[in-house]
């Protein structure tokens, strides 16, 4: 087990309940922007941990809002399960805007980041959560119709992969056009790398076939994304 750097707290979401979540912060918090960091399908592990506390190492407070309620996975079957019993909706308008409210207590500017099915969740959020300065998608979308693109009002940053199994190019470029039409400020990225590029752990004989880390593409994608959340979160 990685040693991690933040802590768990308690938020709320709109309704009420309340939900647990991973928080990173850097080491100057006063005027830090923020992030809300949304997990694969395996749910809150150390990855994803580590994703919040590089951004916080950059300089960003980062909320893991913990989408399965504790539990977490790394059986490719299991996180299927996890992932088909979530409520996308929901976990969107409550849990996400849960977590965005809880920082905008800290911070006016608050963006929206989130891998594979956190791509697919962020893209959700960035029409359903008011009042987003950024969201970064990474390798993850939902299906198009539930997308309201003319409710996006944050300029949008995705990075793809061209041999992406599980979320094909041409649904990439579908989402790109539609982003377009409703004039919603969008820049996509295109590597050719396999699902799952940038993260550490799709590597070796454990991992799923059709994920694969890359490392080259990783380190440009983010360098491309401090860019981003530099020009969108730093007043």
């Amino acid at each position: 087990m990685k040693q991690h750097a933040g802590s768990t707290i308690t938020f709320t979401r709109p309704d009420g309940q309340s939900l647990q979540g991973y928080l990173a912060k850097p080491q100057k918090t006063e005027g830090a922007p923020a992030i809300v960091v949304i997990q694969e399908w395996w749910g809150l592990n150390d990855q994803i941990r580590g994703v919040a506390d590089r951004l916080a190492q950059s300089g960003y407070l980062a909320l893991v809002p913990d989408l399965y309620r504790g539990k977490s996975t790394v059986e490719a079957e299991e996180a299927s399960h996890l992932m088909n019993a979530l409520d996308f909706a929901d976990a969107a308008s409550q849990d996400v805007r849960g977590a965005v409210d809880y920082l905008k207590t800290l911070t006016n500017r608050v963006g929206v980041t989130g891998y594979c099915m956190g791509g697919a969740l962020t893209m959700l959020a960035a029409s359903m959560v008011p009042g987003l300065s950024g969201v970064v998608a990474w390798y993850g979308y939902p299906p198009l119709e539930y997308i309201d693109a003319s409710k996006i009002s944050a300029p949008v940053l995705g990075h793809w992969a061209t041999q992406d199994q599980f979320f094909k190019p041409e649904g990439v470029d579908a989402l790109e056009t539609k982003l377009r039409e409703a004039n919603v400020n969008v820049e996509f990225h295109r590597y050719l790398a396999h699902h799952a590029f940038a993260n550490e752990t799709a590597v070796g004989p454990d991992r799923i076939e059709a994920t694969q880390y890359d490392p080259v593409w990783a380190q440009q994608a983010w360098d491309r994304t401090l860019t981003f959340w530099g020009k969108t979160l730093w007043a």
